[in-house]
């Protein structure tokens, strides 16, 4: 049963993963474009290094979460442990953006101080 619980744990986070990495990717550009308005090509370079971290990040993420995994033995458990186990994920991906988030949040209003402060 653990086979059966690692694939559809597997095919689960990756649609996660692959849907919310792109539009993270999609989006997220505005946001490093209003931190560096001069420079299309850094801006577009940070944000696919974003891109590729968060996958690789997931990637790993997952890959511990699988060898942490019980034996499972029925079909309660099975649920159970893909639902306790996306949700873990689902639960760490939310910090990791909100943190992205905060992060950006500070640098741009550390950015509009020290303009005003130029003035």
């Amino acid at each position: 049963m653990n086979t059966l619980a690692y694939i559809i744990y597997l095919a689960i986070t990756y649609l996660i993963t692959v849907r919310v990495g792109l539009a993270f990717h999609r989006n997220g550009r505005i946001y490093i474009m209003n931190l560096l308005p001069e420079n299309e090509k850094l801006a577009d370079a940070i944000n696919k290094m974003l891109l590729t971290g968060y996958y690789l990040l997931n990637l790993g993420y997952a890959a511990l979460m699988i060898r942490a995994w019980d034996i499972i033995t029925t079909w309660t458990e099975l649920i159970s442990s893909i639902s306790s186990m996306t949700g873990k994920i689902m639960l760490t991906l939310a910090l990791i953006h909100f943190m992205n988030m905060a992060a950006i949040l500070l640098i741009s209003q550390r950015q509009h101080q020290l303009l005003n402060h130029k003035k």
